[in-house]
């Protein structure tokens, strides 16, 4: 056995064949073994790779021939990883944990890997890391995969959270709300047409400007629910069935399963009154949709540039006591006030609403009701600090209401919610901001009634040049509650899997798979049954391709680019009723762990073809890289200037005349 062993070992390190996996990835590893490489383990009492001498591996040695060893590095999770895939990971990396290669393992432990699968960059030693040929992660990726970044105070003391760990040496970090804003100084696009607005709470300016665009945004509103008014009937709040709700074959329907609580959600996500001083019959103030008409014209003034030679104040500023306001406004989008208009005006609020959707990309998915999604700014599976917990990270105290005492994604209607939210974040280190807050799709595309998004995979195996593959395959994410804006529980608006695993017995519609996954294959058929066959390949892939490629432009730069290295992305996508995909996040190190069947298949697949892409195709450009593509390959810049070229500056001092 040992001989064998050795065997093995000489012809690995000959060919430059040593791996190390960290992180609960069985099927990488299973299918670095098939190619003929050898893992290096991580040690069992340390977390960090590190380089051993050579006599120290020796005298492991003795001790490992007769067996045993410890699957160290498969039992290290990623502290965001919640326990549920932990014990899932852990059960199939069992295998091989006695065999042959524990014993390989130690022979190479003096040895440097030539490739690295990690969660984290922080588990390597930062002394070890160059001398790695190929890792599968890029340092300071805040500006991409984080939903908002930390400033650095001053002195250069920077301190994240959650995926920022490994990035906290850098003195700023950018996140995709904000590297999205320089997206014009790399393409003629605008990112509205992709990118749900958001801002960031944790900063005065950005605050600010959420403020006025949430009273912007509800001026708008009024003037939707004024037209969707009919006759006397009180304007309602439920959204009508969608058109392509029709008749589709019939799924067998699922078999309960076991009774799995959820978690309590917060009582303010029910659309309900928090200013019950006056109810729905008591009549409105006479000038409220003036002011709102007046407010948008003004709107579409600034938009138009032309306060651009003098200095007006914003809309919000003017005109509005907006104390008075959303009050009203409330009334009607969710209390169901009377809203009275006549002919003039109801066609004063459709010439408005058309040109400003003329100005507006956003205007389509925004709906009447305002709502907007609340965030942690470096979280992922909709969790904050205590993941996922209700009343760990804002425990009810002075001024914070108890609705609001959730540390993972939140779902607000009411500008208070939110900044009452934002104030609640007590004892955040200085320059991190805690919450980004987004517009919510008020509007997107549902299957059977039932909100869904898409997890796209993507690799970068390049930043300079910007070398991007896309990945044909991906797979869909239901709710398990019907979409309703009446009701903002997470059964019915967060499409993460880790959410919805809370929710196994509750069923939307019995042609909803029981695990509430669809692959794309199976979208397409549906999108055909609908008569919307060539939607996917005219209309949503390109927009996905489009975006991603856009968001990591913007990024880029600051990226730590380094040879050798490539990453797997994973973007959400949301799917409007116009079938254009919006980019909600992109997650670095998506999630391996199987799901469902349909999981089970694709996740193991992008991982054998991500394989194929960065190792075998270094050996043969022309082997089979399964479902990845090309998306895009920058073109190589040659520098004009040549060693040795003089520059000098000509010219005369001017004369006083």
């Amino acid at each position: 056995r040992l001989r064998k062993a050795r065997l093995r070992v000489e012809k690995a390190i000959k060919e430059r064949k040593i791996f190390t996996v960290h992180g609960p990835y069985p099927v990488i590893r299973r299918l670095l073994r098939a190619r003929g490489w050898v893992e290096r383990k991580l040690p069992l009492n340390g977390k960090q790779l590190k380089q051993q001498p050579a006599d120290q591996s020796k005298q492991q040695l003795d001790k490992g021939a007769s067996g045993g060893g410890d699957e160290q590095g498969e039992a290290e999770s990623e502290g965001e990883r919640e326990d549920e895939d932990e014990k899932e990971d852990k059960e199939q990396c069992s295998e091989d944990s006695e065999d042959i290669h524990d014993l390989m393992s130690f022979l190479v432990q003096d040895q440097v890997p030539n490739f690295l699968w990690t969660i984290r960059l922080s588990s390597v030693d930062r002394e070890l890391l160059p001398r790695i040929e190929v890792v599968n992660r890029y340092p300071r990726l805040a500006a991409l995969c984080t939903k908002v970044g930390a400033r650095g105070p001053r002195g250069g003391d920077t301190r994240g959270a959650g995926v920022q760990k490994e990035m906290t040496s850098f003195s700023k970090q950018e996140g995709l709300c904000q590297s999205l804003q320089n997206l014009s100084w790399f393409e003629q696009v605008d990112f509205n047409t992709f990118f749900p607005r958001c801002y960031r709470l944790g900063f005065r300016d950005e605050k600010e400007a959420f403020i006025d665009d949430f009273c912007l945004t509800a001026a708008r509103s009024l003037l939707k629910l004024a037209l969707q008014k009919v006759g006397d009937r009180p304007v309602g709040t439920e959204q009508p069935s969608k058109p392509d709700e029709v008749s589709a074959p019939k799924a067998p329907v699922p078999q309960e399963g076991s009774v799995l609580q959820p978690q309590s959600w917060p009582r303010s996500h029910e659309s309900h009154p928090m200013l019950p001083t006056a109810g729905p019959c008591s009549p409105l103030y006479p000038q409220l949709l003036e002011e709102a008409l007046e407010v948008c014209e003004q709107h579409l003034g600034v938009l138009g540039h032309q306060d651009i030679d003098r200095s007006t104040p914003s809309p919000c500023r003017t005109c509005i006591d907006w104390d008075r306001f959303l009050p009203e406004y409330y009334r009607v989008a969710h209390e169901g006030a009377r809203l009275e208009l006549d002919r003039e005006q109801r066609e004063r609020c459709q010439e408005l609403l058309q040109r400003l959707g003329e100005k507006l990309p956003q205007l389509g998915i925004e709906g009447s009701l305002n709502v907007w999604i609340v965030k942690p700014s470096a979280k992922s599976r909709g969790r904050g600090k205590a993941g996922g917990g209700v009343g760990h990270t804002h425990p009810r105290g002075e001024g914070v209401p108890p609705s609001l005492c959730c540390p993972g994604i939140v779902c607000a209607t009411r500008l208070e919610e939110v900044l009452e939210l934002a104030q609640s974040c007590v004892g955040t280190p200085a320059g991190v901001c805690e919450w980004v807050v987004q517009k919510y799709v008020e509007r997107p595309l549902t299957i059977f009634n039932t909100k869904f998004d898409i997890r796209q995979w993507f690799v970068v195996t390049d930043w300079k040049p910007l070398t991007v593959w896309f990945y044909r395959d991906c797979y869909l994410r239901f709710c398990s509650r019907p979409f309703s804006l009446c009701h903002l529980e997470p059964a019915r608006h967060l499409c993460n899997v880790s959410i919805q695993r809370r929710y196994k017995t509750w069923q939307p519609d019995p042609r909803v798979p029981p695990d509430k996954i669809w692959s794309n294959k199976q979208f397409q058929a549906h999108l055909a049954w609908l008569g919307r066959a060539n939607a996917w390949q005219r209309v949503m892939v390109p927009g996905m391709k489009a975006a991603i490629l856009n968001a990591l432009r913007c990024a880029r730069d600051q990226v730590g680019s380094r040879k050798g290295s490539f990453e797997l992305f994973g973007a959400d996508f949301l799917i409007g009723e116009d079938l254009q995909p919006w980019l909600l996040e992109i997650n670095s190190c998506p999630t391996m762990s199987p799901s469902s069947a349909v999981t089970r298949r694709l996740c193991a697949n992008v991982q054998r073809d991500t394989l194929r892409l960065v190792l075998d195709r270094r050996d043969n450009p022309a082997c089979s890289i399964g479902a990845f593509e090309l998306l895009y390959k920058e073109a190589a810049v040659s520098s004009c200037l040549t060693v040795g070229l003089r520059l000098m500056v000509t010219g005369c001092s001017l004369k006083k005349p």
